[in-house]
């Protein structure tokens, strides 16, 4: 009989995989540098799939994490009266009207290699604060940017009832259904649509039209601006 015993990761296997997420996470820095250094001004105040921000916004909450101390993340956090979103939001804004736009793609790319991680999470985590965010910039402006397969499975691994429920998803009754890999996650009414669009449903996302099958896809459906 096939021995079925479930073996914990070595060592190696996680300092392995560790290493490939750095590497993830820098390439795709880079990769999202590149793609901002592209854009217009038009593209550069066009809103996102964040509430309230612009693509200026967004990359410069991406880069907050290089460039703030941890005693000043602590002054913003108790001048925001304890409030994490309050303080990325007055952070974020004052910012990107303090950088030029070649300064905000620039502290992307300059600082790929950055160990920067959210404070939950890990380096999964880091990786997933790039990758969505940079979803939410390219799939609001409509851009045919793909993120490569080997980072969307280590996102996609990591979905569970936790994260919807830290990302505020409401995914009650909805079983989403990629198109393009062998991925699902829930049960319920079937929502398909490309791997990377259901990654950004479980991270709380509303999405444009177009993006999303099945009954539910309206539910889904991003305001239009």
């Amino acid at each position: 009989m096939e021995n079925t015993t479930h073996r914990r990761p070595t060592a190696e296997t996680k300092a392995a995989t560790r290493t490939a997420i750095k590497a993830a996470i820098a390439a795709e820095r880079r990769e999202l540098a590149a793609v901002l250094d592209g854009l217009s001004s038009e593209q550069w105040n066009a809103p996102t799939l964040c509430g309230g921000w612009r693509v200026r916004e967004v990359a410069a909450h991406m880069s907050l994490g290089f460039r703030y101390t941890r005693s000043r993340i602590a002054r913003e956090l108790i001048a925001a009266r304890g409030s994490l979103h309050r303080m990325t939001d007055r952070c974020a804004r004052r910012d990107a009207a303090g950088h030029s736009t070649r300064e905000l793609a620039a502290f992307l790319a300059d600082n790929a290699d950055h160990p920067w991680k959210p404070p939950v999470g890990g380096i999964a985590a880091a990786l997933g604060h790039d990758v969505i965010h940079g979803l939410d910039i390219t799939v609001a402006l409509g851009l045919d940017r793909r993120v490569p397969e080997d980072r969307l499975r280590i996102l996609l691994e990591g979905v569970d009832a936790r994260t919807v429920r830290f990302f505020g998803a409401d995914l009650d009754g909805t079983a989403l259904r990629a198109d393009d890999l062998d991925w699902s996650f829930g049960t319920g009414t079937p929502l398909s649509g490309a791997a990377q669009d259901l990654l950004l449903v479980a991270y709380g996302r509303r999405l444009p039209a177009g993006h999303l099958r099945g009954a539910q896809r309206d539910r889904y459906l991003a305001a239009r601006a």
